[in-house]
Formats: C-alpha cells, sequence, structure tokens
C-alpha cells in the first residue's frame, strides 16, 4: 500500500493550527485545513474556506519560486513560506513527421480558440463543493499507463507543449468512471484535439477533465457521483489511439492528477 506523505505544520503563538496533506512541489495538489473562520491566501490570492476549514491549491509545472501562505485570524495574521522542489520531466524528441501532425491548418484556428474558452470557462468555477478533500479514484479499473504529466515532445525541432495529464491506454468501450463526486461543467463530443471532452467540479476551483471519450452518458449541470459510469474510452480528437487523457486543475493552474490518486 502507498504512503500518504502528510506535511503536518503546527502555527505556535497562532490561535489555530494549520496542516497541509501533499508534496511542496512542481505539479502537486495541496490540501489544507485550518480554522473555519480563517482567511487564507495563497501568493496573495484569496481562497475558499469551506465550513470545516478546508482549503486547496496547486503549484504549477515549472513554479520556480517558493509558495506564501498567509492566514488571516481576528487580529492575527500568519505567513507560511514553503519551498516548492523541483522536478524531472521526460522529453521526446520525433523527427521526420510530416507538417499537419506538427502544427495544426489555420482553417481550424477558430476552432481551437473557441474550444480553449469554453475549457477556460469551465475551470474558472469557484464553487462552495467540497468533494476535493476526499480520497479520489482511478477513472478505470485496466489499461497501461503511456503518457504522463510534465512530459514533452520536440517534434521536428519545435517543442510543443508539456502534457499535463495521465494517458490510459485500454480497448475502446472501456466504462469511464467519475474519479470524485461533482457537477458537470462541460460537455462537449467533438472538440479539436480533445474529441469528447467532460469536466467536473469538485470544489473550490478543483477540477478533473476527462479527454478522447467515445460515448458519453452524463449532461451538463448533473450531479455525479465518485465511481458513477460517465461514459467510454475512445479516440475522438487528436488521439492516435484508443485512450482516456484525464486532467486535473485548480483554477488555471494545471497539476499532476497523480497527486490526487496517491
Amino acid at each position: 500500500m502507498m504512503k500518504l506523505t502528510i506535511f503536518f505544520l503546527l502555527i505556535f503563538n497562532f490561535s489555530h493550527a494549520v496542516e497541509f496533506i501533499g508534496d511542496f512541489k512542481q505539479g502537486s495538489f495541496i490540501l489544507g485545513k485550518t480554522d473555519p473562520k480563517s482567511v487564507v491566501f495563497i501568493d496573495n490570492r484569496k481562497i475558499r474556506v469551506s465550513n470545516e476549514g478546508f482549503f486547496a491549491f496547486g503549484l504549477d509545472r515549472d513554479r520556480k519560486n517558493n509558495v506564501l501562505i498567509k492566514i488571516k485570524n481576528k487580529n492575527e495574521t500568519k505567513v507560511i513560506e514553503k519551498k516548492v522542489f523541483k522536478r524531472k520531466y521526460k522529453i521526446q524528441r520525433i523527427d521526420g513527421l510530416p507538417p499537419k501532425q506538427v502544427t495544426p491548418p489555420p482553417e481550424v484556428f477558430d476552432r481551437i480558440k473557441r474550444d480553449n474558452k469554453l475549457i477556460g470557462k469551465a475551470r474558472a468555477i469557484d464553487s462552495k463543493l467540497v468533494f476535493f478533500k476526499d480520497k479520489f479514484i482511478y477513472p478505470i479499473d485496466k489499461y497501461i499507463i503511456t503518457g504522463v504529466y510534465g512530459s514533452q515532445r520536440i517534434l521536428n525541432g519545435k517543442p510543443r507543449r508539456p502534457h499535463y495529464g495521465i494517458d490510459f491506454h485500454a480497448p475502446e468501450g472501456t466504462p469511464v468512471r467519475a474519479m470524485m463526486d461533482g457537477e458537470v461543467t462541460l460537455v462537449e463530443k467533438d472538440m479539436y484535439f480533445t474529441g469528447g471532452t467532460l469536466i467536473f467540479d469538485h470544489g473550490h476551483g478543483i477540477s478533473t477533465l476527462f479527454m478522447h471519450m467515445k460515448d458519453i452518458n452524463v449532461k451538463l449541470g448533473q450531479k455525479v457521483k465518485k465511481g458513477e459510469i460517465v461514459g467510454t474510452l475512445g479516440q475522438s480528437g487528436r488521439a492516435t489511439g484508443p485512450h482516456l487523457d484525464i486532467r486535473l486543475n485548480w483554477f488555471e493552474v494545471k497539476l499532476d492528477p497523480q497527486t490526487i490518486l496517491k
């Protein structure tokens, strides 16, 4: 059984303790808990605190600076500075590809812009849901991991965007489950890059995204339960074979899904 790394930080001379669960390294999801009446800022960004004192945030793939956590309670303010540790990412070079496989044709630029706008809107939701504090599950049972967070391809000498998710290879039509309770905030069956696409809101800006779906069984605004079948794995969009690409976000910050699965 994998051990859960827990950072437990007690702030003395401060009226309430602060707990953190998660690794303070690039790409990580961090769960925090403090006094519910506290006001919490992450790098001067005010974030939600639940009625039980839970809050969440994440660290970008390429973050270089330490993270500053400011907690205000009554007339007290405490600033915690945590070092963010660097990670090494896999770099893959592929040369000799046809140009159309490296750069999309100009006629699809408007479609890509529309898709990105819809995804950005769903990821910007800041709801009061608190499902993010519970244990997430894998979306499928039997799989081979073919892509990991942070890896990057250099195609014909041109660096592409890093991969911000996990790719699960499995037979087309494999049932896909919700990783956590949440609300469906995006349902699109034919996005240019991601094909059949779903986004689920789990509260406080934490969302999961499923790409390349074949069938989609849920509707926009629907409430889902952890483990509920939401569709089937496919190879829609810009996919070279059947697989499920999952993403994790804290608002616009792209996080490593493995940090909620362990």
